[in-house]
């Protein structure tokens, strides 16, 4: 792992560590699909710029390090639909009113800021620099899970997807819930570090500590694209959506 990984383990922690090992093998099968959780206004932001201003904006809003997540996602989804591989996206759901009644409402620290006409977009747009093309996927879901209460284990199994490339955020929410409901449902998982953010940094490095200690691979963005091109070309006959 790298330095900025392990910065925060104490000096028993590294012992333990030495001990322990990590294991980076075994994140990518050969049917893989990609997996973009949450990559929406309501988690970027709007804007380049630092999170604490964007939260000014959008309280959940992860700022600079979210939109360099989206650029380098713009390279892996190239890469992906080049071999025609599955990209499914999630994003939050059209009822906060529903959502209200969930565990959600009991973790909002503070009331959202007021919106002002800059900000009026629907935060659970996709962002544009990385739209969703006509073969892609959106699973719209209301809890931390790409996989809790939405269809997304029923495509896996029809497209014969054997594992995923994990974006996304918040690195240590969403994303950390959606590689675990992965690793228990069989998937092999290749995090890629580069295209994951959280509005915390140690919160985002400790939680590619850890799942890449438990639950899955850890590449940075070149090596997962150049897992990519490695795959064969035509495994997937995938449609168009009409």
């Amino acid at each position: 792992m790298a330095e900025r990984h392990t910065k925060y383990l104490s000096a028993e922690d590294k012992a333990v560590l030495a001990t322990y090992g990590h294991n980076n093998g075994a994140g990518i099968g050969i049917r893989p699909a990609v997996l973009v959780v949450d990559v929406t206004y309501a988690f970027v932001g709007e804007e380049r710029e630092r999170a604490s201003e964007a939260a000014k904006k959008c309280r959940t809003a992860c700022g600079e390090s979210a939109w360099q997540a989206v650029d380098a996602l713009q390279d892996l989804l190239d890469a992906a639909r080049v071999k025609g591989f599955p990209v499914i996206y999630t994003k939050g759901g059209p009822r906060p009113d529903l959502q209200k009644l969930g565990a959600g409402s009991l973790k909002k620290a503070q009331a959202e800021p007021v919106r002002t006409a800059r900000n009026m977009r629907d935060r659970n747009d996709i962002v544009d620099e990385i739209a969703p093309g006509p073969a892609d996927i959106i699973i719209v879901k209301d809890k931390p899970s790409a996989f809790f209460g939405t269809p997304l284990l029923s495509y896996l199994v029809a497209m014969r997807v054997d594992s995923l490339f994990v974006t996304g955020g918040a690195t240590s929410g969403c994303v950390r819930a959606s590689v675990v409901d992965a690793f228990s449902n069989n998937y092999r998982c290749t995090l890629v570090e580069d295209c994951c953010f959280d509005r915390f940094e140690a919160s985002h490095d400790m939680s590619i500590f850890d799942l890449g200690a438990k639950y899955a691979a850890i590449a940075n963005i070149n090596d997962a694209v150049n897992m990519i091109r490695g795959l064969p070309d035509n495994l997937f006959a995938l449609g168009t959506a009409s």
